[in-house]
């Protein structure tokens, strides 16, 4: 990624960086340590193989995470987040603490209507 590819507004950037769901989830796990493919493909309900290549793929290319590709038989690849990943966590406990501040609200809409 070169700067002069990057949008003018800080948010848009951040969206760019994490661009879909896959991604944040991949952050998210990768917070805790290294992973292998397989870990991750079990961790990150839902997506495919497919996707999740996919998705390593460009989060590399983002320089968010480093992977490591040990020469042996059968391969072995390791992912790791880079420290330009691991400075996400902020980003990721705001979007933990949004999400749960939203479910109370929700949660307490829900009992209002009940009552009503």
């Amino acid at each position: 990624m070169n700067y002069k590819d990057l949008p003018k507004c800080p948010i848009e950037t951040t969206l760019k960086m994490l661009g879909c769901k896959w991604k944040v989830l991949i952050i998210r796990d990768l917070l805790t340590g290294t992973k292998r493919f397989n870990e991750l493909k079990k961790s990150v309900k839902g997506i495919t193989q497919k996707v999740l290549t996919a998705k390593l793929r460009e989060l590399e290319e983002l320089e968010l995470l480093h992977r490591e590709v040990y020469p042996q038989t059968p391969p072995k690849v390791e992912y790791t987040l880079t420290d330009i990943g691991y400075s996400m966590l902020p980003v990721l406990d705001a979007l933990k603490d949004w999400g749960k501040d939203y479910k109370k609200y929700i949660r307490l809409v829900e009992k209002h209507r009940i009552k009503e």
